[in-house]
Order: C-alpha cells, then sequence, then structure tokens
C-alpha cells in the first residue's frame, strides 16, 4: 500500500477560515484592550496557518507529502486546508492532447519515412505520476517518439506485392491498434491513461518521395491493364461461343486467330479505335 496512490481527507477551508479570522480580530482586539505583547504571538500563527489553505479545481488533484513522505492524494474539489508544513504537489485530472513533430524513420523495407503520432492521455494514477518519473508530461512525449519509431520499423510504408500484407498506409486500423498498445505499456509506468493514439502524419521522406509515387503509378498501370486484359479475353471467348453457338459464319483457326487478335487490340487499346469498313470478301 505504500507505492500505491491513497486518498487523503483535508479539512474543510471555510471552517478554519473561521478559525483563522478569529486568531487574527482575537489578536488586534487583545493588544487594543489588554496591550499585552503576548496577542502578537497570534500575529505569527495566524501568518503560520495562511499557507495551509489551497483550491481544487474539477479534474485537478493534489499530491500531499510531509517531510517528504507521502500521505495520499486529495482528488475532491473545494476549499481545503491542511498543515502548512505538508508540500501540495498540483497533479493534472484532464485529458491532454498531444501531436508529436513529424519524424524521421526506415519502415521495415528500410525506406525513409515522416511519421507522426496524435496521442490522448490522462493522469490515472497520481502517485506514479507524481514519484515514479521525473517529469511525467516529458516521460509522455518521450514515450510516444519511441514507440512511433518501433511501430515504423515493424511494418512497411507499402506493399506492392503482396495485398494481404498490413502496412503502415493500407493497414491504419491494426497499426492503430498496436501504437495504442505499446503506448498503454510503456506508459502504464507512469500511471498515465492511454485514451486514443493514432497516426496523425505518414509519407515519404522528400528524397525518395518522387521515385515512390513513380512506382506507385506504374503498379496503378499495371494492375489496370490487368484488369482490362483479363475482361477482354472474357468478352472475346464470349463472342466466339456465341457465333459459333448460332452458326452466323463459320470460323476456322485462322480466321479466329484473327478476329481474336482484332478484338484484343480494339478492347485494349488505350485510344479509340478508327473502323475500316472492308468491301470485299472475308478472305481480303
Amino acid at each position: 500500500m505504500k507505492n500505491l496512490e491513497r486518498p487523503f481527507s483535508p479539512m474543510s477551508g471555510f471552517l478554519m477560515l473561521t478559525v483563522v479570522l478569529l486568531i487574527f480580530f482575537g489578536a488586534i482586539a487583545g493588544l487594543v484592550v489588554t496591550h499585552n505583547p503576548f496577542f502578537g504571538l497570534l500575529f505569527v500563527l495566524f501568518f503560520f496557518m495562511l499557507p495551509g489553505f489551497f483550491i481544487i479545481q474539477p479534474n485537478k488533484s493534489r499530491v500531499m507529502i510531509f517531510f517528504g513522505d507521502y500521505r495520499g492524494s486529495v482528488k475532491e474539489n473545494g476549499f481545503f486546508w491542511v498543515n502548512p508544513f505538508f508540500v501540495k504537489k498540483k497533479v493534472s485530472l484532464r485529458a491532454h492532447n498531444f501531436d508529436s513533430e513529424r519524424v524521421k524513420v526506415n519502415d521495415k523495407l528500410g525506406n525513409p519515412i515522416m511519421i507522426s503520432v496524435i496521442l490522448v492521455w490522462q493522469v490515472e494514477d497520481t502517485y506514479k505520476a507524481a514519484f515514479d518519473v521525473n517529469d511525467y508530461e516529458h516521460f509522455v512525449r518521450v514515450q510516444s517518439d519511441a514507440a512511433v519509431r518501433k511501430l515504423a520499423g515493424m511494418f512497411a510504408y507499402d506493399n506492392f506485392e503482396d495485398d494481404s500484407e498490413i502496412t503502415l498506409r493500407s493497414g491504419m486500423e491494426e497499426v492503430n491498434h498496436d501504437l495504442e498498445e505499446e503506448l498503454r505499456e510503456r506508459l502504464s509506468i507512469a500511471g498515465i491513461k492511454v485514451i486514443e493514439a493514432r497516426i496523425g502524419y505518414l509519407a515519404y521522406a522528400e528524397e525518395i518521395a518522387s521515385a515512390m509515387l513513380q512506382r506507385q503509378q506504374a503498379t496503378a498501370i499495371v494492375a489496370a491493364r490487368y484488369k482490362i486484359v483479363e475482361g477482354a479475353v472474357g468478352m472475346v471467348e464470349s463472342a466466339l461461343e456465341e457465333l459459333n453457338k448460332k452458326e452466323i459464319v463459320d470460323l476456322d483457326e485462322e480466321k479466329k486467330a484473327a478476329m481474336v487478335s482484332n478484338l484484343m487490340v480494339v478492347l485494349c487499346s488505350d485510344k479509340a479505335a478508327s473502323p475500316i469498313v472492308n468491301a470485299g470478301t472475308l478472305n481480303h
């Protein structure tokens, strides 16, 4: 229990404010009426008690430390008073939004890429945030940078050969899930709760961006041509079957080859075909 967060119940600030004001005005009245310097000590007590007052706003907290000893955490909102010797360390419980800088890293294939992470987090354990790390906000920034570097090395930016493989560009849902799990594991030591983590920016580094764009365009063109040829073959096959089935024309193997060649040229060409009217026979 010593190294775990525990609640601390401070005294009501309004009650102690009444006591402090009574001490202050009692000291004034005593000096005026009796002229006894003893009442001057009440002023010392008054100023000694003032640092014990503090206010906690919604989603804020104070970690209470008494001569180096952790006494508990105050998460309740309101106006309170504690022993003035207590050190009241502030810890925010509000959600924080962190957008990291774009860093240059190498993906799984060794290609340099630019990547950044967007992280939403909040303090869950005030003891760990205050004592297990030196500066929990700086800890979040450093560990986020380390996590995104590790993640980038686990996946390729893109895969032009195997569409089933998860990549940084195509598998955002899986990649973001892995990123969240990695950050939860890293930030748990500081009592940090990861609400959401996702890739904020992703692109090839400037020195290879142009070459990779050409590669992507070439891959897209090849894929499109493959679909066109696949469709054209099906159309030619269907045309030959219908001609043979309905006995519209009797084609030998040589004529079939010529017809297939002409149809493939027309269907696969990236430009409109120019029709030529044959005024002779089928053999010319």
